[in-house]
């Protein structure tokens, strides 16, 4: 089994925004900022003093108050195999920049993510991210870089933090899904957690690159089967990348067949 490229045709434009859906966009943005830095920064400053494990809570209603900033509804299908109290990769397909508010709104377990380091230099949000403890990947991708990566990666994983990755790299221009790195299936396999396939359908909808209109909608997140790594040798990380990237891809090719086209 091989990873397919994006499927399908490019998702048309959607309805031009008329003024009424351009001011709620303007008022939930505006909403969206205000809330995330002050709320964030206090969240952040607490967990210099105490463990961010003891006030996980609140940074689960702070990041599911983000995600209804946005207009968006939410619903959530677990698989039957889903265990809530097991460290696991989340392997998500990456749609906006709301993709980690809405992760941490479903994920019942306490998480951080795998963020590009250069989200680290962004004036106060990139303060946030290394406090929050996300991980950085390194955009040289050079051998030291790469390992120090993994190391930081594994001892999270090892301290009983699940991880968050989006292995396409990149935020989907088209609402298809794109092809996956490796990287991510090796670091859940050298560490020995399962990878959970995780998709979020209908994001796309409400907000997409290079549109800053946030369109109503529901956001329907499916958390898949675990993907077991144990006794798997390097050679099976294709096939573990492949088999995730078959399971989220499933539920966005479902809604795209049962969908009418978006008009022009």
């Amino acid at each position: 089994m091989t990873q397919r490229p994006r499927g399908g045709p490019a998702v048309p434009h959607p309805t031009p925004a008329g003024p009424g859906l351009i001011l709620r966009s303007t008022a939930l943005w505006t909403a969206s900022v205000l809330h995330f830095f002050p709320v964030g920064a206090a969240l952040v400053a607490m967990g210099t003093v105490v463990d961010p494990r003891r006030f996980d809570p609140l940074v689960r209603l702070f990041m599911r108050n983000q995600l209804r900033l946005t207009g968006a509804r939410l619903e959530v299908r677990r698989a039957s195999g889903f265990d809530p109290d097991r460290t696991c990769v989340f392997a998500c397909n990456h749609v906006n920049i709301f993709d980690p508010f809405t992760a941490y709104s479903v994920v019942p377990q306490f998480l951080r993510g795998l963020e590009l380091e250069s989200h680290f230099r962004v004036p106060v949000y990139g303060w946030m991210m290394e406090r929050f403890g996300n991980v950085p990947v390194p955009e040289r991708r050079t051998p030291s870089a790469l390992r120090e990566m993994t190391r930081r990666a594994r001892a999270t994983l090892h301290a009983g933090t699940s991880l968050l990755v989006f292995p396409e790299g990149g935020r989907t221009r088209t609402g298809s899904l794109g092809r996956f790195h490796l990287g991510a299936f090796r670091m859940a396999r050298e560490a020995g957690v399962p990878v959970v396939p995780m998709t979020q359908e209908g994001a796309f909808r409400i907000q997409r690159v290079g549109s800053r209109v946030l369109r109503p909608g529901t956001i329907t997140v499916h958390l898949h089967e675990p993907l077991e790594t144990e006794g798997r040798s390097p050679a099976g990380d294709g096939e573990l990348r492949d088999l995730a990237w078959e399971a989220i891809n499933g539920p966005l090719r479902e809604a795209e067949a049962g969908s009418p086209p978006e008009t022009a």
